[in-house]
């Protein structure tokens, strides 16, 4: 079950940096503004999305090691535990660009997966398709259409577009499995999958609800591939993506283009949520074995 963006991890502060971005082929000089972003007092944080007022939601470890889900505005958590999943197993993936429903995913009392919507107080079961045996709902636009992945019978994963009640299959010829991270207002919808059963992340966009796929890995990926994991109405898309040594960093796609960025000094960064506000909330491992924090990053 994929409870938060980042790839590797299945389950606003007053200090900054900047930095220009690496960027990949002849893009010119992106800089990103960071800002720490992590549930105050949690053991760990891993942010999935953020909107355009800059709330972030996500999948936070208490100081007990309970994992939980989480709305972040300013300080203010709301946390989020599905009534039905089991202690620790709630997790935020994602949030409307100008609303405050949340989706994700939590594991229930027969160890399954299923996604989740959140709003208003209420939590709303998302089960994936008929036959599914476990799901994920991973993001959600302003008109209310839900991505997530689901797996089937045969244990395959595959992405899938929730609109008007109604469930779309998404999967990518030739690949073992597809996990779809984000849809935007036009329709847009970015998934990874993967290549080989060696864990291989292949990177993709739909502009028709999966008839055709659109690869859009990021350039100079070592053997582990890249993976989208969000888009927002402009068409930028941020990304998790792996170098040669398997560690992951973050990426942004903008007008054309992709930059490469890390937050300062640390060990590993990802990029999981985007808004229309050139705003990215990710996450980042300071140091080698220490437990992910939360950033938001500005970008221009």
């Amino acid at each position: 079950m994929k409870n938060c963006k980042s790839i590797l991890y299945v389950l606003a502060f007053a200090l900054a940096f900047t930095v220009v971005a690496a960027t990949a082929a002849d893009a010119p000089p992106l800089t990103f503004t960071f800002t720490k972003a992590s549930v105050p007092g949690a053991m760990a944080t891993s942010p999935g999305g953020i909107n355009n007022k800059g709330m972030s939601v996500g999948l936070y470890t208490d100081s007990a090691g309970v994992g939980h889900g989480y709305i972040l505005s300013g300080k203010k958590v709301t946390t989020l535990d599905d009534p039905n999943a089991k202690a620790g197993t709630t997790g935020g993936s994602n949030i409307q660009y100008n609303g405050t429903t949340v989706v994700g995913a939590y594991t229930n009392s027969a160890s399954v997966g299923v996604g989740f919507m959140y709003k208003g107080g209420k939590y709303t079961d998302i089960p994936g398709p008929s036959g599914s045996k476990g799901a994920s709902a991973n993001a959600i636009n302003d008109k209310g259409a839900i991505v997530g992945n689901y797996t089937d019978s045969a244990g395959v994963t595959h992405g899938f577009l929730l609109k008007g009640g109604k469930y779309t299959t998404l999967t990518v010829p030739g690949g073992l499995g597809t996990v779809a991270t984000g849809v935007n207002n036009k329709g847009t919808i970015v998934a990874y999958y993967f290549v080989n059963s060696t864990g291989t992340l292949g990177s993709v966009m739909t502009t028709n609800n999966g008839k055709t796929f659109k690869k859009i890995n990021v350039p100079g990926a070592g053997a582990l591939g890249s993976g989208p994991l969000d888009i927002n109405n402009e068409n930028d898309i941020c990304y998790e993506w792996f170098d040669s040594a398997g560690l992951f960093h973050g990426a942004l796609f903008h007008a054309g283009k992709y930059y490469k960025f890390n937050y300062p000094k640390a060990y590993e960064t990802y990029g999981g949520g985007l808004n229309d506000k050139s705003m990215v909330a990710g996450g980042y491992i300071p140091t080698k074995g220490a437990a992910m924090q939360g950033f938001n990053a500005t970008f221009k």
